[in-house]
């Protein structure tokens, strides 16, 4: 399976990154058009003005037109060479989401009516984008089930990165969208190949003009048979994904473990000597995880701002990195000598508490206390110096930052 999932990964990169290139380059001389850039009348300023009209009605004029010369202008009749300079086609779309899917877990269901990713405040001192995602689940008998999802664009191959990318290869398609019916902010758009073709998918929305949404079931099978791959890329993906993230993504804590994890040959091997450690390990962490830092009434000037804790001296960390600052994960920083917590972190810090100790109902205890099991026993020494009556209250004063952050803590997304 690892050796299939690595092919489809690698044919849906290879398609979305031409498709992406392809887009790029075009909104590059359509912005250059619009500026007044281009000389009236050159081939390159004709092109420009053909793309203008492309974004506005999904059609370029030589369509109605049947123009020769704006044919050989654009490079002959292909679709790639026409509308495809601006908008996606169905098959780059399934390979966006097959991407996305192996970013983040999300099944068919969640394409139909995903909203475009919004931004959310990221980490103080950062300026990586951080992207907040909508996800609607609608399960069998009507019943829906929603969740926010968070990305930050930390560089190549992060997640963040991937829906950024996203929204650059969809711009087109979604501003088109919106032009036909206000209102209309979906992510996943593609221009179909046939305009006049409708649908009567019961779920999905409506096709607008020559625009399309969503990803269907037939989607995924032209994709993998017009690839040579056989079965469903969502299906390989998502499993491999679920598998490498060792927590439920859009299904319940039982579903997770009785699918996904427990029948996994891998994860069955590894867990042979956890199970029999899981107990002494966590003796063992109760009796040393402890908050290491100081306790104080307010922030100290000059003190760098952590998403756990103020931090009074990164070049003497526990942890350096190779250039001598430090290298720990944003969650250790509670057992380091140098971390200061004064009352602004006690919302952030209760509500993470809760949120890994919410972690014990979706994971095995072993692979939870592996994972979360010294961190949360040191947010438990924190709590009882503090008080559980004033952290109880902290708990309920955590804002929306506050939640994000630990949200993007817990996946991992924001590291020193």
């Amino acid at each position: 399976m690892p050796h299939l999932h690595g092919q489809v990964l690698l044919a849906a990169q290879r398609q979305f990154r031409t498709a992406l290139l392809r887009i790029r380059e075009n909104t590059e001389l359509l912005e250059a058009w619009r500026a007044g850039e281009l000389s009236e009348g050159e081939d390159r300023w004709r092109i420009g003005e053909i793309l203008d009209h492309l974004a506005r009605t999904g059609f370029v004029p030589t369509t109605d037109r049947g123009n020769a010369k704006d044919y050989r202008l654009l490079g002959g009749t292909n679709w790639q060479n026409n509308w495809g300079r601006l908008f996606l086609d169905r098959p780059e779309l399934t390979a966006l989401a097959v991407l996305l899917t192996d970013r983040f877990g999300w099944n068919l269901g969640v394409y139909q009516r995903l909203p475009a990713p919004s931004t959310a405040p990221s980490a103080a001192g950062t300026s990586a984008m951080t992207y907040r995602i909508q996800v609607e689940k609608r399960r069998q008998g009507g019943g829906r089930w929603f969740s926010t999802e968070n990305a930050t664009d930390t560089g190549a191959g992060s997640a963040g990165r991937l829906v950024a990318q996203a929204l650059e290869a969809t711009a087109f398609g979604r501003r088109l969208a919106a032009a036909l019916a206000p209102g209309t902010d979906l992510l996943m758009v593609a221009r179909k190949h046939d305009p006049k073709r409708t649908h009567q998918t019961p779920g999905r929305p409506a096709h607008l003009g020559p625009l399309a949404f969503g990803i269907t079931n037939g989607d995924a099978q032209t994709w993998a048979k017009g690839h040579r791959l056989g079965g469903s890329p969502f299906q390989r993906s998502r499993r491999t994904t679920v598998i490498r993230e060792g927590r439920p993504l859009q299904h319940a804590p039982g579903t997770h473990e009785s699918i996904y994890v427990l029948p996994d040959e891998h994860v069955q091997h590894a867990s042979r000597d956890v199970f029999a450690a899981g107990a002494h390990e966590a003796l063992a962490q109760a009796k040393t995880a402890a908050f290491g830092g100081r306790l104080t009434d307010g922030p100290v000037p000059g003190h760098g701002q952590m998403a756990a804790a103020d931090c009074a001296d990164e070049a003497s960390s526990p942890w350096p990195d190779g250039d001598g600052g430090c290298g720990a994960d944003f969650l250790l920083c509670l057992g380091c000598r140098n971390a200061h917590v004064h009352p602004g972190h006690h919302p952030r810090l209760a509500h993470l508490h809760r949120e890994l100790e919410s972690l014990h109902s979706a994971l095995p205890a072993p692979l939870w206390q592996e994972r979360w099991g010294e961190h949360a026993a040191r947010l438990s020494d924190l709590r009882d110096k503090i008080g559980p009556a004033a952290w109880n209250t902290a708990r309920a004063h955590a804002t929306d930052t506050d939640h994000v952050l630990v949200s993007l803590l817990l996946k991992g997304t924001i590291r020193p």
